[in-house]
């Protein structure tokens, strides 16, 4: 599936469920949002994002804790998770969608090019999953924002709108 038909069945999915989302985006840089807002009607879902590639600033703007960072890195699953819910609450949103790993060209404190962690939160709960990526920079982000976009959607047939 490519970015587009990801985003627009995220987008249309939370216009019939009356749900806002919200982004914090490490390696995707802020392609993420830009994807979103391509689909027309967003405006009524959309809430903002934060980009934040510097690992001090997943802390200081999406509340990602220092000690998890510290000990883990900023590529990790639990680092992922907390950047979504940091999204979600901090925008004021219903949902909250989280990129963060390597798109090379060289590994990051030994993790390894292509390792990239995608989270969504939402009212009840949040759901990670693991990438293993192959290609060059470009298709590293890209990848990651489809996979974020589908996570989103499968989260949204498992979980009923809220009341």
């Amino acid at each position: 599936m490519e970015m587009s038909v990801a985003a627009a069945a995220a987008v249309h999915a939370l216009v019939e469920r009356r749900e806002t989302l919200a982004s914090a985006e490490s390696l995707t840089g802020g392609l993420v949002a830009a994807t979103i807002v391509e689909i027309p009607g967003v405006s009524a879902v959309f809430r903002g994002g934060l980009v934040v590639y510097a690992t001090e600033l997943k802390a200081r703007l999406a509340g990602v804790p220092e000690d998890l960072l510290a000990e883990r890195g900023p590529v990790d699953g639990d680092v992922a998770t907390a950047l979504a819910e940091g999204a979600r609450e901090r925008c004021g949103a219903d949902w909250g969608l989280a990129t963060t790993g390597v798109a090379g060209p060289e590994p990051q404190d030994g993790k390894p090019v292509g390792l990239v962690y995608v989270a969504v939160a939402g009212h009840a709960g949040a759901t990670v999953r693991e990438l293993k990526l192959d290609g060059n920079r470009e298709a590293i982000r890209t990848e990651s924002v489809t996979a974020v976009l589908q996570l989103l959607t499968d989260c949204l047939r498992e979980t009923s709108a809220r009341p």
